[in-house]
């Protein structure tokens, strides 16, 4: 077993003048190292073509997780669709890609652009072996994954970008590869560097596209274990254990709260010396800790944080506030959302005195639904959690 995983995000936009959207996506996973994904692209656009793509990627993603084989369902979804004797294409295309214990990728492909597989900075042509399933041409891959191989499956909207206004032939494979290859070293997340192709295309589109356009990144990469220290224990008698316990773990250690990191400072030995930088008026400033990597205040940025995490799984629309600030609440969001998978909480439930002012929006109850909430979002991420309180 190796020590890689799957980071993976998808967006779309529908079509101009559409409530719904006519692709669809489905993540399921098989285990713990298993994952398929499942882009499917209903025929025209509206409600029509939301139902063909949603009930391609349900059968397709719902066969593979019940345990049969690819081919079986590709030839089954393959035979089910019915093809358009107007226009001679199937009503709901699709990219598939199964990810198999971290080690190899096997990606079906039938009438979806060819999904791009970035490797060491570059383009990576991988090979491709035609199958004929009832008539339908087929193309299946097998890839022995890479750290940091990034795969960008998407839609035909995607290549169809600016037809007729920016551009006259729409957005080409090879233009589309330069374009994702200079984010290549930035460590960007999977969400975030579909956000970033999605809004290409509907800037090319000006914001109004002419077919639904979706854009679904897989990032491998390796394991990466973060810690994340958030309030005193209850009891002061803990102090020491709850500190022994959280340095003890493997990764970067943050420390949210002024009264904790004053026990994380005494029980290191070491001076904790506050910034007077305010980056973002309405987070408050950060303070060093040697043994640290972050230290933050406590409520107010983790608030900011959940903020940010809530939009990360919605439109992503403020991606660009995160990852250029340099505020306590961006910095933790770049280490929880692009550094980190697996995360350990350890939250104490001492309450804050300063809390108990009634003038004050927070209290004990408001803390500990913040950890509550912060821990769902990063789960629906896809990163691994585990809570401990004090």
């Amino acid at each position: 077993m190796n020590n890689l995983c799957a980071d993976i995000g998808y967006r779309s936009v529908n079509h101009y003048g559409e409530e719904l959207c006519g692709d669809h996506v489905d993540v399921v996973e098989q285990d713990d190292n298993s994952t398929v994904i499942v882009l499917a692209d209903g025929l025209g656009s509206g409600v029509k073509a939301s139902i063909l793509s949603t009930l391609t990627s349900k059968i397709i993603s719902t066969m593979v997780a019940a345990g049969l084989a690819i081919e079986d369902c590709v030839a089954t979804i393959a035979a089910t669709l019915p093809v358009c004797s107007v226009r001679g294409v199937a009503y709901s295309t699709f990219t598939i890609i199964r990810l198999v214990n971290n080690e190899e990728a096997e990606i079906f492909q039938y009438d979806n652009p060819h999904v791009i597989l970035l490797r060491d900075g570059s383009s990576y042509d991988y090979p491709k072996t035609e199958m004929n399933i009832d008539g339908k041409r087929i193309y299946k891959s097998r890839i022995r994954l890479k750290e940091n191989d990034i795969f960008i499956a998407m839609s035909d909207g995607c290549i169809y970008a600016g037809v007729g206004k920016s551009l006259n032939f729409g957005w080409q494979r090879d233009d589309i590869i330069s374009f994702m290859e200079t984010f290549y070293d930035v460590g960007f997340t999977a969400k975030t560097l579909s956000t970033i192709l999605l809004e290409e295309c509907n800037r090319l589109y000006e914001n109004q596209p002419g077919d639904d356009t979706t854009v679904c990144t897989v990032r491998i990469r390796k394991r990466e274990p973060m810690n994340m220290l958030f309030g005193p224990p209850s009891n002061r008698d803990d102090c020491n254990k709850m500190m022994s316990l959280f340095f003890s773990k493997e990764g970067k250690h943050i420390i949210c709260g002024g009264t904790t990191s004053s026990i994380a400072s005494k029980y290191l030995g070491k001076q904790l010396v506050p910034s007077m930088d305010f980056p973002d008026p309405e987070v408050p400033p950060i303070a060093s800790l040697d043994g640290v990597d972050l230290v933050t205040e406590g409520v107010i940025t983790v608030n900011k944080v959940l903020t940010y995490a809530k939009d990360y799984l919605e439109d992503n629309e403020k991606y660009q506030h995160w990852t250029n600030k340099r505020d306590g609440a961006s910095l933790i969001c770049r280490l929880l959302f692009e550094e980190a998978t697996d995360i350990n909480f350890y939250v104490g439930r001492a309450i804050n005195p300063a809390h108990q002012n009634p003038d004050l929006p927070i209290n004990f109850s408001i803390k500990m639904q913040l950890v509550n909430e912060l821990s769902d979002c990063l789960r629906k991420m896809g990163k691994r959690i585990k809570v401990s309180y004090f």
